[in-house]
Parts: structure tokens; C-alpha cells; sequence
């Protein structure tokens, strides 16, 4: 987060729920600590949760809930925000519980209107970092597939020259897939279609 702070890069990344943080003893030390601080009771009484709808490429709709917590010096109003967002406010799930940290500012802080990057709602942000998976897909596909981490350079300006190429490559491929089949005019097909199989390209031979 440092870098992307040096940058001024608006960032929403994930965080460990036991990243310990120092603070006074009878404050708490972790994001999964900073959560349990979080007024709950049931869903006709959040407390401190706001609903909001995922929607999901297959179609289905899930409600998860999302608050902004303190840990140290994060918090609604500071420079950067705690962000939990869980399927289950009562007891966090694992495995569907994000604790989040972003330097886009809530709507209500005192520096939102100075920030350099746009107040953002709950809503903005469980959608920002939903965007995640597909991303790590992509890079995935672009590395086993396409050979984006098989540069076989040392320059910092070579090695970005060929990741360029790959991601080039990849969208070309992405825009293909997801491009319209093009209709077959029966009136222009090949009328002879083994003739065309049977073509060679010439080899140029070595002149003596």
C-alpha cells in the first residue's frame, strides 16, 4: 500500500483477518477483531451493516452486508478506510468475508471534497474488488497460455515491452471470443475445397 500511496493511486486491496496491528490493549489488533467491534442484532436491525446486492455472472443475486470499521489509525473518516464485507455479519464465514483497506474516501469525511480520488459508497466498493477474480483469471490465461512470464530478458524496458505485446495479444484473443459469428453466405463458399486443402506454399531453395 505504500507504493500505491507514493503513487496517489486510488487502491481497494485485501487484508489478513489475524494482521496483528499494534494499538492500546483494550483496543482492536486485527480486522477480524475490528469486525466483532461492529453492532449487529438481525437484518431488521443491522447496526452498523448496510445491505448490498452481488450479482454474479450466472445470474443469481446475493445479499452481503458491509460496514466501515476502526482499527488503529483506519477508519471511516481517515486517510484509509477499513472496509468488512461478509456474508453473515452474526459469525463471518472465512471463506465469504472480505476485510478490506482503500484510500477512497468516504462521503462524509472531512477530506472528501480535497482527496484526489472520488468519494465512494459501501456498494462501490464491494463491486471494485468483486472485479478481482476475473482479473486473476485473466492474468492466469496470459501467463500459461500466452508466455507473459516467459521473457527471456533482464532489461526493466525490455521485459515491459514484451509483457505489452502479450496483453496486446490477449485482448485480440479476448475480442475474438466474445466477437459474433460471422454468417456463412452459401453463394461464396469454396467450390472446391479439396483443391484449396491441397496447396503448398512454396519453399525457397538455396542458390548454389
Amino acid at each position: 500500500m505504500s507504493a500505491r500511496r507514493e503513487a496517489r493511486l486510488p487502491y481497494v486491496v485485501h487484508l489478513k483477518p489475524h494482521r496483528d496491528t499494534w494499538t492500546p490493549a483494550d483496543q482492536p489488533h486485527t480486522p477480524l477483531d475490528a469486525a466483532h467491534t461492529l453492532a449487529w442484532h438481525d437484518a431488521e436491525h443491522p447496526g452498523n451493516w448496510t445491505p448490498v446486492e452481488r450479482h454474479f455472472h450466472d445470474g443469481h443475486i446475493e445479499t452481503w452486508w458491509v460496514a466501515d470499521a476502526r482499527l488503529s489509525g483506519w477508519g471511516p473518516h481517515s486517510r484509509v478506510r477499513l472496509v468488512v464485507a461478509t456474508t453473515d455479519p452474526a459469525t463471518p464465514p472465512p471463506k465469504a468475508t472480505w476485510y478490506l483497506a482503500t484510500n477512497l474516501p468516504h462521503p462524509n469525511a472531512p477530506h472528501a471534497t480535497t482527496s484526489p480520488h472520488p468519494p465512494t459508497g459501501l456498494a462501490q466498493i464491494v463491486r471494485l474488488y468483486g472485479l478481482r477474480p476475473w482479473i486473476e483469471q485473466s492474468y492466469k490465461q496470459i501467463k500459461g497460455e500466452l508466455g507473459w512470464a516467459d521473457f527471456q530478458v533482464r532489461s526493466t524496458r525490455a521485459i515491459k515491452r514484451h509483457q505489452t505485446r502479450v496483453d496486446c495479444a490477449f485482448s485480440f484473443c479476448w475480442d475474438q471470443w466474445f466477437a459474433p459469428p460471422v454468417p456463412v453466405d452459401p453463394m461464396t463458399t469454396d467450390p472446391c475445397p479439396n483443391d484449396r486443402a491441397e496447396r503448398r506454399i512454396p519453399i525457397p531453395q538455396p542458390r548454389s
